[in-house]
């Protein structure tokens, strides 16, 4: 990047869009979170429809490839979502006056074919324009930017470019490592022989956590998100999800009412902790032996995933947890529930694998081997990662 130019990497999600100025160590190519940060919610935006109703997904589907019919509704809660992003970047760019910004951006959903849009969106609006609105918004504004918005990423991958090109990331250092980051949803990354993968590349041999059913037929993204355990211990407590909201009673409270004996609680944090227990097993073994069937797909019509694949063999040096999901594990380590039984159950499974050198690898002393399993220090590891995507497909 020029002097004349800042990176902003921007988290776009369900709720809210927070950017933040990313930082690039010329001599070592390292990334950072700088100090400023600016976050919206749509729900700041007079014209935000709180009730909003997605269009049926299997009809957004259907018209990703051909004529995209936005209903009035959905065309002004895109106007939201675009007019909330266009905003961050706006608000940051103002505290560097003469300054020109590199922006990448993270969302979720199916993107357009450019990939600068959405067309397929579960719980908000198709915005096929978005990068488009988003760049005219900005100039508008008086503003520039130092080149186009390149593309959308994901979540998912982002996390993983934050890992490898952050100071603090823990895949620089390794060559074959996952990470689990459990957010408002979950996030799949992983890096094989050095190299970032991108889940969208191996969907043939490895599901997304997303995609694969935990215990009491829900996804295990249920089981590794802020937002799913919160549901899961709904389900189980009776307790409305807007009353635990009302009353701020979000997983690291829930963890606490375990420790302390409550019932409900206890059952939800051996659920999460058996769930993700048998899905890191699952990378493992699908990772080394090719697909074992341990999950069923939360879609029936989803194509069967191929045991062969090129990186058969291959061990894991390091499993990361990241996110608000690695905040709670980290936090539950000295007490009896969600972690202790975490790891109990993963060495079990381990231990009973047929091959010696698989179980050698991951154990030490009939438990897992100290530090395979790390704690992510980057909360903000998707904005990172947007980051560095847009400064490494600059033009």
């Amino acid at each position: 990047m020029s002097n004349n130019s800042i990176i902003i990497g921007i988290d776009g999600g369900a709720t809210k869009v927070s950017g933040w100025l990313i930082i690039k160590n010329i001599s070592t190519g390292k990334f950072s979170i700088g100090n400023d940060n600016v976050q919206k919610s749509y729900r700041e935006y007079p014209e935000f429809i709180s009730d909003y109703q997605p269009v049926d997904i299997k009809i957004q589907l259907a018209e990703m490839t051909g004529n995209i019919n936005l209903t009035d509704t959905e065309k002004i809660q895109s106007s939201v979502y675009t007019r909330c992003a266009a905003d961050v970047v706006i608000e940051l760019l103002k505290k560097y006056p003469g300054k020109k910004a590199l922006v990448g951006i993270g969302m979720p959903g199916l993107k357009t074919t450019d990939k600068r849009g959405i067309v397929a969106l579960a719980n908000g609006p198709r915005i096929p324009e978005y990068a488009a609105n988003i760049e005219k918004a900005v100039a508008e504004a008086g503003l520039s930017l130092a080149a186009p918005i390149h593309h959308l990423g994901s979540d998912a991958d982002y996390c993983g470019l934050g890992e490898e090109y952050s100071d603090e990331g823990l895949f620089s250092d390794v060559d074959n490592a996952y990470y689990l980051g459990g957010g408002t949803g979950v996030a799949d990354a992983m890096k094989l022989k050095g190299e970032i993968v991108p889940f969208d590349a191996i969907k043939s041999w490895m599901a997304k956590a997303w995609e694969m059913k935990g215990t009491k037929d829900l996804s295990l993204e249920r089981y590794a998100s802020a937002g799913g355990i919160q549901h899961i211990y709904s389900l189980l407590s009776g307790i409305s999800v807007k009353e635990l909201n009302d009353k701020a009673i979000y997983p690291p409270q829930i963890l606490d009412r375990a420790e302390k004996g409550e019932k409900e609680a206890g059952e939800c944090m051996t659920a999460v902790a058996e769930n993700i227990a048998a899905l890191l097993y699952e990378r493992m073994t699908s990772l080394y032996d090719g697909w074992q069937h341990l999950f069923e797909f939360v879609n029936p019509a989803r194509a069967n995933l191929s045991k062969d694949h090129p990186y058969r063999g291959t061990f894991f040096d390091r499993l990361i947890i990241g996110q608000r999901l690695g905040d709670l594990m980290k936090d539950a380590q000295e007490g009896k529930y969600l972690w202790q039984p975490m790891i109990m159950q993963l060495s079990e499974y381990i231990f009973k694998h047929p091959n010696e050198n698989f179980r050698n690898h991951y154990l030490e002393n009939n438990t897992i081997k100290p530090n395979l399993i790390r704690f992510s220090k980057l909360r903000e590891a998707p904005a990172i990662g947007a980051g560095v995507d847009a400064d490494l497909n600059k033009e």
